[in-house]
């Protein structure tokens, strides 16, 4: 079955029996900062006193344990609040991305059978299609004494059930990823003992909380006693740069090649950035890392809490996605499929709690090296093969190209015909077929076509009108492809190529 397993040399962190997720919130200096507000610092102790506040409210207004808990909103402090406080009283969060389409909304709301809903703002409010929706403006109101209420509610274990995370998918419609307590814990409180003492330094979090990868680091944060801002996304993460110093950053592949293509010449005081999500391509690394800042790549999915693997800053080995956290162990299948175990793999999707097997099939192709780093090298359903037989990973490819300031997103087609193309969206007003801007184009086609055999290089772009976005349910929620979709609505242009 396997052709190599690896896993971390020791015993990995795990949450007590008897223990939830807001007990995190008792461990390190109580009055040091712990969350950074526009005008203000929030303490360990003072946020501790919120969340309890919050989840007294929760229950003096009927939330029972084991409750489902819609969140619609942008990062910031009131969702790390709605989320600890939910989490304390044993209701179970399902976060909502913001940029998420009506059917989107319907589909969650339905298929998690959430009862108690909160969201950023009133239009926000409305997308959810149902009465008594609170805004996370009316916490203000509620951070009274948490009462009686939030004593004596049920405690909250760690096998109990935390969030119903909808994994974002390529095709169909999402399902419902089950992550309890533990596996949170397991996931976030190893990734701090992985990187030591990474965690003790400062950063900015623009990562969405409604994606696991956000919310992970959200805890490792907590838990690791990190001095946190929370910002809605990058262009906030950008505008406080320079006053607020972060030592660290964690961001996807997307990003990062956003922010490099503004040509900044320094990033303070910062000199890691945690990147997962997606592949990176190796210029962007090089990039960074010509300006003083480590690029450490990592390795997860939602239905490990989206941890398995990271690079730390004393070992880091660009090119791979690092060594697995403490606790987890990363197998290879014969057919080069990644497999994983560990206290931070999901009980299953809902409502069937059960695993089906041991091990985690991710899906994802791979390899271990001597020193059980793993590198990642492509989807077993992404891969395209030629009607030549050729294997070939258009990932690379599309990353590459997206680099160039002109291009915005691109799609490598293949599978079945007998040469690669791509289709590719450009941030410009220039006219499609204008020389200039095809000739720099064909620059960005070039410097991919490197990476690559002939036989795996694309022979024929097309530049192709508007753009891949969420909202037109070209992209998942995560800035993944959908290429079924893209496939569906870009077919005169694919059909124009062949």
């Amino acid at each position: 079955m396997f052709s190599v397993e690896t896993s971390f040399p020791g015993k990995g962190r795990e949450l007590a029996a008897d223990r939830g997720l807001h007990s995190v919130l008792a461990e390190g200096n109580p009055d040091g900062p712990l969350f950074v507000l526009e005008d203000r610092e929030v303490t360990r102790r003072e946020f501790a006193r919120h969340v309890e506040s919050v989840a007294g409210e929760l229950l003096r207004r009927g939330v029972r344990h084991g409750d489902r808990v819609a969140v619609l909103g942008r990062t910031g402090y009131e969702w790390a609040l709605i989320d600890f406080a939910a989490l304390a009283i044993g209701a179970v969060v399902v976060p909502v991305y913001p940029t998420s389409s009506a059917h989107q909304i319907e589909h969650v709301v339905t298929d998690s059978g959430a009862v108690w809903f909160f969201a950023e703002t009133p239009e926000d409010a409305e997308r959810f299609g149902v009465e008594n929706v609170w805004l996370f403006t009316g916490l203000d109101g509620w951070r009274a004494a948490p009462g009686r209420e939030f004593a004596e509610c049920r405690e909250v274990r760690a096998d109990d059930l935390a969030t119903i995370v909808y994994t974002s998918g390529t095709t169909g419609l999402p399902k419902g990823c089950m992550l309890t307590h533990a596996n949170m814990y397991a996931s976030s409180a190893n990734t701090v003992l992985r990187v030591e003492p990474m965690f003790e330094g400062s950063t900015i979090l623009a990562l969405p909380l409604s994606h696991v990868f956000g919310r992970t680091i959200l805890l490792a944060c907590v838990i690791g006693r990190t001095r946190t801002r929370l910002v809605p996304g990058v262009p906030e993460l950008l505008g406080e740069l320079a006053g607020f110093q972060p030592t660290f950053l964690a961001l996807v592949p997307y990003a990062l090649e956003k922010i490099r293509k503004l040509g900044l010449n320094s990033f303070g005081a910062l000199t890691d950035v945690i990147c997962g999500g997606a592949s990176l391509d190796d210029t962007t690394a090089e990039y960074y890392a010509g300006l003083g800042v480590r690029i450490l790549n990592c390795y997860g999915l939602t239905e490990a809490a989206t941890a398995v693997t990271v690079n730390a800053p004393s070992t880091n080995r660009p090119g791979t996605v690092g060594r697995p956290i403490p606790g987890t162990t990363v197998g290879i299948a014969e057919d080069g499929e990644v497999l994983v175990a560990g206290p931070n793999v999901s009980p299953g999707y809902w409502p069937n709690r059960a695993k089906e097997q041991d091990w985690l099939y991710t899906g994802d192709l791979g390899h271990l090296d001597a020193d059980g780093y793993l590198t990642i090298t492509g989807r077993r359903k992404e891969i395209l093969v030629t009607n030549g037989g050729k294997n070939v990973a258009p990932a690379p490819l599309e990353d590459r190209i997206r680099l160039h300031p002109l291009v915005s997103n691109c799609m490598v087609l293949g599978d079945g015909r007998s040469y690669i193309t791509a289709l590719i969206t450009v941030d410009t007003d220039l006219p499609h077929d204008d020389p200039v801007l095809l000739k720099e184009i064909q620059s960005a086609v070039d410097s991919a076509n490197e990476l690559v055999s002939r036989a795996e290089s694309i022979r024929k772009f097309r530049v192709v009108h508007g753009d891949f976005t969420i909202a037109d349910g070209l992209l998942t929620p995560s800035m993944k492809l959908r290429r079924a979709a893209i496939g569906a609505a870009y077919a005169e242009d694919i059909a124009a190529l062949y």
